[in-house]
């Protein structure tokens, strides 16, 4: 018999990934992201959620699914790479098993990986390839929610110029998820949790109805909410805001005594095409020259140092053990001290990238399985961001304050010195891109040339906005290729746009081109004028 309840935790879960879709390209080092994360997050998660079902536990989850990543698990020539993905490193495996005969403790890791890639596979020829699918059938059930999204997860308070945009953001990603998952989401994860006062009234007319902020927006917010972060607040227009736990982040995020830090985990940085002769593991890797990864890791985290010892996997299951004991524990702990203060059992968010379980930190699928299943044990009961809102239909009101889960806790990341200049350039094409709706098809323009340029450039547009842009450019990785996508983005837009104004010759070539390559979002959605795609 498990013991009373003393609080709720709402896990949170945001996938997503920039649009990598090249099929100009058989192999394209970007689109290994999506492969990556399908093979090492997507599914494993997607089989501890089954095994919940399969097994009765009381689960509860929050899966944010964005557009971007939707279209391309929808795709299907992403698709068959995926499937081509997995059964290559299922091979590799058995290649490495047959050449680590003589090493025991090697092969015991290559016997590992090969099993594991041969469950993914099965998995994923089960479900024929379709893991929307197989999330909209768990959301079916209510134990998993799924969230909502904007087109192309741009940063939302860098839109308030473009009332327009802002809209078309909205709209569309709706639009995608009730075209994906059946239903309009309530919830909805705001892209970088970036969040500024203005955005509520436009949020709730929208349709969201809940969501995810840093922790300072709630601790911040006017008036100060009693309970912290430990209970939501609704806004002034009645979204339910729920404020990210700090403990609960520090226990799985932090790069100082994280759970994911310890010696016993894979480690993620140092793979078999690191180590391995080129001609043996190139056949596996993107066509660059470049040592990029393989998907087999064959040693552990270790310490800070480069002889790292191979990966034991009974002793990475233990510490999942004892992790997740620990984190069971803290939030029961805590829960005892906040409820008699609150006069009720309080509420726990945690959200976190759904990469980070998996791909990231490769025993993250394995965590959460044990806290599922454990936290009954605790007198815990795990809630969707939907139930956390129905439980607290009393939330005190508060504005929270502008904030995003950035470094610094603010939109510096987006704005940084060395990405400053996207967005004078996204001000003056969505300036364009409004005349250009509004003058409609001018004379000696061919109508349908000028529909499908107009949705084209549309696209192009969303898939500049993009936040993923300005972050890699940031951080610096994949600096050359997020520059070149964005440039590549706007420069497509205003060509189309001179053909679609007549401003110049329709370019028949590239609009074919750019059709190819960028496939999301009906063009019915891109020609409908903002604003129209809704029933409220």
């Amino acid at each position: 018999m498990n013991p009373p309840i003393r609080g709720q935790l709402a896990l949170v879960l945001h996938a997503h990934l920039p649009y990598v879709r090249h099929p100009e390209h058989e192999r394209f080092l970007e689109e290994e992201w999506l492969h990556e994360a399908v093979a090492e997050s997507y599914l494993p998660l997607l089989s501890r959620m089954l095994g919940w079902e399969a097994d009765g536990v009381d689960w509860r989850l929050t899966l944010g699914v964005t557009p971007t990543l939707g279209s391309m698990l929808d795709d299907g020539l992403l698709r068959s790479r995926t499937g081509r993905y997995l059964e290559e490193r299922r091979i590799l495996a058995a290649s490495e098993c047959d050449r680590c005969v003589l090493e025991p403790a090697r092969r015991r890791v290559a016997e590992f990986h090969l099993e594991f890639y041969s469950q993914s596979l099965r998995l994923w020829e089960a479900i024929g390839g379709d893991l929307c699918g197989a999330w909209r059938r768990l959301g079916g059930s209510g134990r998993l929610e799924l969230l909502g999204g904007t087109a192309t997860h741009a940063v939302l308070p860098l839109l308030r110029g473009d009332p327009e945009g802002l809209t078309r953001q909205l709209d569309i990603g709706r639009e995608e998820h009730r075209r994906r998952f059946g239903s309009d989401p309530q919830g909805i994860w705001l892209p970088e949790c970036a969040w500024s006062p203005w955005l509520d009234e436009v949020l709730y007319r929208s349709g969201v109805r809940h969501l995810v902020l840093e922790t300072h927006a709630v601790t911040g917010a006017v008036p100060r909410p009693p309970a912290a972060v430990f209970t939501p607040v609704r806004t002034p227009s009645g979204i339910a805001v729920f404020g990210r736990d700090p403990a609960t982040a520090r226990q799985v995020w932090s790069r100082h005594g994280g759970y994911p830090g310890d010696p016993r985990y894979r480690e993620f940085h140092r793979d078999l095409a690191h180590d391995a002769e080129w001609d043996y593991v190139r056949p596996f890797l993107p066509d660059t020259g470049v040592r990029t990864f393989s998907g087999l890791k064959f040693h552990r985290v270790t310490g800070p140092t480069s002889e790292k010892e191979l990966y034991e996997r009974e002793d990475a299951l233990e510490a999942v053990r004892g992790h997740a004991r620990h984190f069971l524990e803290s939030c029961r702990n805590r829960m005892e001290r906040l409820g008699p203060l609150q006069g009720r059992p309080p509420l726990l968010t945690a959200p976190y990238d759904a990469e980070l379980f998996g791909h990231w930190w490769f025993e993250g699928p394995d965590f959460l399985d044990a806290v599922m299943r454990g936290a009954a044990g605790e007198g815990i009961r795990t809630i969707t961001l939907s139930g956390g809102r129905d439980a607290w239909p009393d939330a005190p009101l508060a504005m929270p304050a502008e904030s995003t889960w950035g470094e610094g806790g603010h939109l510096g990341v987006w704005l940084d010195g060395s990405n400053a200049i996207l967005q004078p350039q996204l001000r003056q094409a969505a300036r364009r891109w409004v005349q250009a709706e509004a003058v409609g098809v001018p004379a000696g323009v061919d109508p349908g040339f000028h529909r499908r340029a107009m949705a084209q450039a549309t696209r192009e547009l969303l898939l500049a906005q993009s936040s993923d842009w300005p972050f890699l450019i940031r951080m610096g990785t994949a600096r050359e290729y997020a520059m070149n996508r964005f440039d590549g983005h706007l420069a497509a837009f205003h060509r189309l746009l001179d053909g679609a104004l007549g401003e110049a010759a329709p370019d028949h070539h590239l609009l074919l081109e750019r059709e190819s390559a960028y496939t999301l979002f009906p063009e019915t959605a891109l020609n409908r004028p903002a604003g129209t795609n809704r029933d409220r």
